[in-house]
Order: structure tokens, then C-alpha cells, then sequence
């Protein structure tokens, strides 16, 4: 396993402790759950560099990568919707767009479809919702307005990358 594929799994394994830590009574627990979630994305930038700048790509790191991605925003989302910091129906829209690109991802690719590379709309994206994240995580006012237009933004970004797809696999 190389580095970038072993910093996807971490990314994996800090889920659960993510978890642990924002449902816990520990004293800061908040702002330590919120460290456990920044390090999860440092270790998506930095695996994702690594695996780019030395040739690392691998067919585990291009399907788990974002699926690590994903699964942490879903459990963060989560989180937030049971702490009442979100709507549900912030959480169910966040909820349809990542598990239907998930699921959609999933049926392509082991049907044999080319997949689109991430691309700066995708990593926009998962910035802004890192920024609203922080938001949303200390309570700041109108956070979930906020939280709404990168839902929005990010609906966006998956009409793009299924046009990209569609062309590069000649689906029209």
C-alpha cells in the first residue's frame, strides 16, 4: 500500500473517531471533533498531491479517495442534523447529491465506464463545504443559509461532471 492509498484509509478510520469525539461530554469536545475533521481534509489535499506529483495514482486510491471524501461529509452532515444545527432537509439534500454520486460512480465503474477526474469545481466544492462546516459545527448566524447555497453550488458541480462524463464516454 503506498502513502496516498494509506492516507485514504486513515481518512477512513478518523470517521468513527470524529464521531466518538463530537457525541462525547470530553471538555472541548466540539473543537476537538472539528480539529479531527480539518485533518481529514490536510490528508485529502496531501494524498491526493502525492499521489499526482510522484505517479502514485492507483485503481484503489481513484475509487476510495472520494468515497473516503464522501463518507466523512456524510457522517459530519450527520452529526449536524442530530445536533440540530442543520434542517432535515439540508441534511436531505446533502444526503441525495453525495450517495447519487456515490451509487451513480459505483454503477459506472464496474460497468467500465471512463471515469472524470476531480476537477476545480469539485474541489471548489469540497472547500466551501469545509468553510460552512465551521460554520455550522460553532453555531454562527445563518450558517445553514450558507450551508444551503454551497448544496446548491454543488448540485451545480455534479450537472457539470456528469456532462463531462456523458462526453467523455460519448453518451448523448
Amino acid at each position: 500500500m503506498n502513502v496516498p492509498n494509506a492516507l485514504t484509509v486513515f481518512r477512513i478510520v478518523l470517521i468513527p473517531v470524529y464521531l466518538l469525539v463530537f457525541f462525547s461530554s470530553l471538555p472541548n469536545h466540539i473543537q476537538i471533533a472539528y480539529l479531527i475533521l480539518i485533518l481529514a481534509g490536510l490528508t485529502d489535499i496531501v494524498d491526493g498531491y502525492i499521489a499526482r506529483t510522484y505517479k502514485m495514482v492507483t485503481e484503489f486510491g481513484t475509487m476510495m479517495d472520494p468515497l473516503a471524501d464522501k463518507l466523512m461529509m456524510l457522517t459530519v452532515i450527520t452529526s449536524f442534523y442530530l445536533t440540530e444545527r442543520i434542517s432535515v432537509w439540508a441534511a436531505l439534500f446533502f444526503f441525495a447529491r453525495d450517495v447519487g454520486m456515490i451509487v451513480t460512480s459505483a454503477i459506472f465503474h464496474f460497468r467500465g465506464k471512463k471515469t472524470v477526474p476531480a476537477n476545480v469545481y469539485g474541489k471548489i466544492t469540497t472547500v466551501l463545504f469545509y468553510l460552512v462546516f465551521t460554520l455550522v459545527m460553532f453555531r454562527f448566524p445563518y450558517a445553514e443559509f450558507f450551508l444551503w447555497l454551497v448544496i446548491a453550488f454543488s448540485f451545480i458541480t455534479s450537472a457539470i461532471y456528469i456532462l463531462k462524463f456523458r462526453l467523455l464516454n460519448k453518451i448523448y
